[in-house]
């Protein structure tokens, strides 16, 4: 198959550097793409959020699949235009991508299909959660235990415009779980958790993740078979019902409570830096099972296997989420890999033959192993021989690991 990747961030990476190994792929390209994409990819310089020229891309490439990493041009409509001219596409219809481009939708889904979500408060009271209703590259959240938080949250996202949604705080372990959709089947893959606040602690602002790590102890194939199950696959029928199948990655932000499992949100595509972590681990061509779901009939197929761990930090610019960072020579890379670490490009360019800063979150460094712990070791002795002016990244990505999460997917309703 001849397979566009729409994108240019480390999750696309991921995903190119995935779909390389499949015996099924006869050519690979991506778009915009970057340097680390490059090595197994054709890359070609059309912008994520111009569907008329992607439209042409794929035309004239003549691809059998175009698969769609980014939120932002899903939910403006890229997979429709591409679906109109005859493209099979793995990625949402706008409709759909509205799961993730709408906190209300999304929970106005949540409600009708009977899936369980933080209450929605008419005020913003402390503590509570404020949410941007809208898209905001991962940093419209805002946990608030104080009033003070509260007035900030507000303020912040009063300057972004658009509505806000306040939301019940719930307390216990957070869980990524993706699954791969065909409109009304879910095929669920590994369980992860990453690591959205700027600073060791869980302090500082949200970020669009610096870290991540996968499996999640006691959230192995059965737990998560149930969770999409319970979570995923209502929420499938209910969009079909509304007619807006949903085909593609559907990425359930999950939080597990006392009372159970509650989706905390959905996402509309490949999380990231959790895909960093997760695909390395995927005992399984990954071709096939995404251009099944574009088809619209997974049928039989089964969620893959795993029989590793992986642990993903994330480097980024000094200012970083207030602020990238661009043209600084990036040394080491070749170094880490040698190591045997994975290296996803993020925001990286060339200048010349040289490697160079281009965003925020720079570069995601991952590490496999038999364990939790011997991924982590990898990954940061990797970590430690990347440097950039200003680089930084968090000491306590998967440091203390849940010991071993038990819920339980009926309780509570």
């Amino acid at each position: 198959m001849r397979v566009l990747v729409v994108g240019s961030g480390g999750r696309e990476h991921a995903i190119a550097w995935k779909l390389a190994q499949s015996p099924s792929l006869t050519a690979l390209h991506a778009a915009p793409g970057n340097p680390g994409i490059a090595a197994v990819a054709a890359c070609h310089p059309v912008r994520a959020d111009d569907p008329e020229s992607m439209l042409g891309l794929a035309r004239s490439l003549e691809v059998d699949l175009v698969v769609i990493g980014p939120e932002v041009p899903l939910v403006l409509g890229l997979a429709d235009a591409l679906r109109r001219f005859g493209f099979l596409v793995f990625g949402p219809s706008g409709a759909a991508a509205r799961i993730e481009g709408s906190k209300a939708f999304a929970k106005d889904v949540m409600d009708a299909a009977g899936v369980p979500c933080p209450a929605r408060l008419a005020i913003a009271r402390p503590p509570c959660v404020v949410k941007a209703d809208g898209l905001a590259a991962g940093k419209g959240v805002f946990v608030c235990h104080t009033q003070s938080e509260v007035d900030e949250a507000l303020r912040t996202l009063a300057a972004l415009g658009g509505d806000v949604v306040v939301e019940e705080l719930l307390e216990g372990p957070e869980v990524s779980l993706f699954a791969v959709c065909d409109g009304s089947r879910a095929v669920p893959l590994v369980s992860a958790q990453d690591f959205k606040r700027a600073y060791d602690g869980d302090e500082g602002p949200n970020t669009g993740g610096m870290g991540a790590y996968a499996p999640v102890p006691g959230v192995g194939p059965r737990e998560c078979a149930d969770l999409a199950a319970a979570v995923h696959e209502p929420v499938l029928a209910e969009l079909a019902r509304r007619g807006s199948p949903f085909v593609g990655l559907l990425y359930a932000g999950l939080m597990l409570t006392a009372d159970g499992p509650r989706v905390l949100e959905f996402n509309c595509r490949f999380g990231d830096p959790e895909t960093q972590a997760i695909l390395p681990l995927l005992d399984v061509d990954l071709l096939p099972l995404l251009a099944a779901a574009a088809r619209g009939d997974l049928g039989q197929l089964e969620a893959p296997s795993m029989n590793a761990s992986a642990v993903t930090v994330v480097l980024v610019a000094e200012r970083y989420p207030a602020d990238g960072d661009r043209g600084n020579v990036i040394t080491g890379v070749a170094e880490a890999e040698g190591l045997g670490a994975i290296v996803f490009h993020a925001g990286t360019a060339l200048h010349g033959e040289r490697l160079v800063t281009n965003g925020g979150r720079v570069l995601a460094v991952t590490g496999t192993g038999s364990s939790i712990c011997e991924a982590r070791s990898l990954a940061y002795a990797a970590a430690e021989l990347i440097d950039f002016p200003g680089s930084r990244y968090r000491t306590d990505v998967a440091a203390a690991p849940a010991a071993g999460v038990t819920f339980s997917v009926g309780s509570g309703g």
